[in-house]
């Protein structure tokens, strides 16, 4: 059997690359046209690509190997922008910060959109999908709980509950975004998301105490009144109208009418 020459193998190399690159083009054509991913199927790939069922596997395990595959750039873009991201720098920078990552988005949609499909009910394409978003997630995680060591953000905040709503549900809101706005709308909706992220969780006000309101009965008053707290509406020159709020003998409160006081 005669070896194999340094020239044979680059051939085959080649060959191999650019049945890689075609299957990969084909499905990737096929996804932007607006079909489906779980409606291709692997033999439509093959008729497509012009390539055999033997050749295609083995290049590929599954049709889902291709997906994840030509997500490589997507993620490579992704990635660019997750380095450059500093949740310290304010909210004006947030914005700008999702705006590039919607501008991202938009101009790989069909492919994202055959990820997440897939991320339903394929484990390898779901493992694939949640690594970038899980990362993600624990960068924030890390960010908020050092703003909350250097008294940044609020001490009664749930760090691990946050990063996982604005991460998780941030992406949720982008990916509806997109799917329902012609992209006039993508500066608002970014800014919007970056307030919430960072009014929300990264610089949450303290709690205040709830505002308390005493009113005291007039003398028209019922003589027997203990002064309570509450809200009274007067509608016009009418009576007042509401409830006040005052300390049953049994412990608690009992709620009584407005009439008389002012």
């Amino acid at each position: 059997m005669r070896p194999v020459t340094r020239r044979q193998a680059d051939h085959h190399a080649a060959r191999s690359a650019a049945t890689v690159a075609q299957v990969m083009s084909t499905l990737q054509r096929l996804l932007e046209s607006g079909e489906a991913f779980s409606e291709i199927s692997v033999q439509r790939i093959l008729e497509e690509a012009g390539v055999s069922r033997a050749t295609f596997y083995a290049h590929f395990q599954s049709k889902s190997d291709v997906l994840v595959r030509l997500t490589d750039d997507l993620r490579e873009s992704l990635l660019t922008h997750a380095q450059q991201w500093n949740p310290a720098a304010g909210p004006e920078a947030l914005a700008h910060f999702f705006e590039d990552v919607i501008k991202t988005h938009r101009l790989h949609q069909s492919l994202i959109t055959a990820v997440r499909e897939a991320a339903a009910y394929d484990p390898t394409v779901h493992d694939f999908y949640t690594a970038d978003l899980e990362g993600f997630e624990v960068n924030a995680l890390r960010s908020l709980l050092a703003d909350q060591a250097a008294g940044l953000a609020p001490p009664d905040l749930d760090a691990a509950s946050a990063s996982r709503i604005i991460v998780w549900g941030g992406a949720q809101a982008i990916a509806h975004h997109i799917s329902v706005d012609d992209g006039s709308g993508d500066g608002a909706f970014a800014r919007e998301l970056a307030r919430i992220w960072w009014h929300g969780a990264y610089r949450r006000p303290e709690p205040t105490a709830p505002l308390r309101r005493t009113w005291r009965p007039t003398s028209r008053g019922p003589p027997s009144s203990l002064p309570g707290t509450g809200w009274c509406r007067r509608r016009g020159s009418g009576p007042w109208a509401g409830l006040m709020r005052d300390p049953s003998p049994g412990g608690g409160w009992r709620d009584r009418p407005c009439a008389g006081w002012r």
